[in-house]
């Protein structure tokens, strides 16, 4: 009884609502954009320090065989909400809003993450970047989300003026608007106020925050800029502004964490921070020694740095090895949250994984796609397949298969298609059923006409 008065009594000074904080978690996935493997402190990387992704990772499970479901950001969105290939859904490619250059329509029937937590209670917001439709019927708030605060297109053309292509695609729901700020800042803010808002509801809640950070081009506020070049003597400018970037993002990180604290909602929250693709090379990216970066079915492409906590159930500083991508997301955290699958889909939950009840890096084929136009890809498509220790890749549309033997050969150094054609034939004996199931699906806005 004096417990329940003191539960009641908090909740009526701090304005936060203590009701239900005991049952079912809170959910805030974190997306960053052109992320690299390394770029993080937490992997000992010396020029660059992000304390407060580094402390998720101490609150958390580092995952060090996570992988994108594709080497460009579009895709990997897709099959992050979905739970499926992004083909499969019509997103072998990126959205953009020119026509003629854009490469995927998300199919309208695909169920979403959101819609899925919706079921069991949950207030659902996206803020940040969506890049999986521009008008209806694809636009966030049709496909789950109660609130949208964010960016509808691919990529900025300026942090601070928010537009692509002269157009604005800054919305707050389905109204345009014009914010004032570095767009890491408005996300992280909206993203702050958000949590606050959230913590007087009974209910709880699902944050979807995509940042386009550190996405070119590269543009950390002058003060970032300063403090890198002042602390890391001899770093070249380029390299700089991307550390400056993704120092200015963790910081913003931070804030949202703090939020969560602040408003007692933390140790209930099951945080997942990952990102959409490998490091942009061109900018200076640091993929950690593996091979290549955006871009590339190379290892440098796919594999990002991840890292999940929840302080109630996850071991602090624990790690896994085992293979999992971003598709996996929506199953795990449907199962961390006592949901039920109810439809199709190619994800897997790692649940058990990240409860350390056991370790589920059973193999199993895992697929990656990308379709692009102009004269490197010509509106092909490439893929990649990983089964156990060996992936077979096509790095662009008018090149040969190549195989590796990752166990052996981590870099992809070694290119074995020619000395071992019994596993290049069953690699690829899989890789065309994948293929022939992506093709089923429409991945054009239809046209009428």
């Amino acid at each position: 009884m004096k417990k329940s008065f003191f539960v009641i009594l908090l909740s009526l000074l701090t304005g936060v609502s203590l009701l239900g904080q005991h049952k079912k978690p809170n959910v805030l996935i974190i997306l960053t954009d052109d992320q690299g493997y390394h770029d993080v402190s937490y992997y000992n990387t010396k020029d660059l320090n992000t304390p407060n992704i580094d402390k998720l990772r101490e609150d958390g499970m580092r995952l060090d065989y996570f992988y994108a479901n594709s080497p460009v950001c579009a895709p990997t969105r897709a099959s992050l909400m979905s739970g499926r290939y992004p083909d499969f859904v019509g997103v072998p490619g990126l959205i953009r809003s020119h026509p003629e250059n854009s490469w995927g329509y998300l199919d309208p029937r695909t169920i979403l993450l959101p819609s899925s937590l919706k079921k069991l209670n949950y207030h659902t917001a996206h803020i940040g970047k969506w890049n999986l439709g521009l008008e209806s019927p694809n636009l966030p708030n049709e496909k789950g989300f109660d609130y949208f605060h964010g960016w509808l297109e691919d990529m900025m053309d300026d942090y601070w003026t928010h537009l692509r292509h002269g157009k604005n695609f800054m919305r707050l729901n389905t109204n345009k608007i014009e914010p004032v700020g570095h767009a890491t800042d408005l996300f992280t803010q909206w993203s702050v106020d958000y949590i606050h808002q959230q913590a007087k509801s009974k209910d709880p809640f699902f944050l979807y925050l995509a940042y386009n950070a550190p996405h070119f081009p590269v543009q950390p506020p002058k003060e970032w800029l300063d403090k890198v070049l002042l602390k890391n003597p001899g770093i070249s400018e380029k390299r700089g502004k991307l550390v400056a970037f993704i120092e200015h993002l963790d910081d913003g990180i931070g804030k949202v964490i703090d939020a969560l604290k602040q408003s007692g909602q933390y140790e209930n929250t099951i945080i997942v921070f990952t990102s959409d693709n490998g490091g942009h090379l061109p900018d200076l990216a640091n993929n950690g020694g593996l091979r290549d970066g955006k871009q590339s079915m190379y290892e440098g492409g796919l594999r990002v740095p991840t890292v999940i906590s929840w302080p109630k159930k996850i071991p602090k500083g624990s790690n896994s090895n085992a293979v999992n991508l971003s598709m996996d997301i929506f199953p795990t955290i449907m199962e961390l949250v006592g949901g039920k699958m109810d439809h199709r889909i190619e994800g897997r939950s790692f649940a058990k994984t990240l409860l350390n009840k056991s370790d589920e890096s059973i193999d199993r084929p895992i697929y990656f796609t990308r379709r692009e136009g102009g004269i490197l890809y010509g509106g092909k498509a490439y893929h990649a397949l990983r089964l156990g220790q060996w992936k077979l890749l096509q790095n662009s549309p008018f090149q040969p298969y190549e195989l590796y033997d990752l166990k052996n050969d981590p870099l992809e150094k070694n290119n074995l298609v020619n000395t071992n054609p019994e596993m290049v034939k069953k690699l690829n004996t899989i890789l065309m059923t994948y293929i022939q199931q992506g093709g089923s699906t429409p991945w054009q806005k239809p046209v009428n006409r």
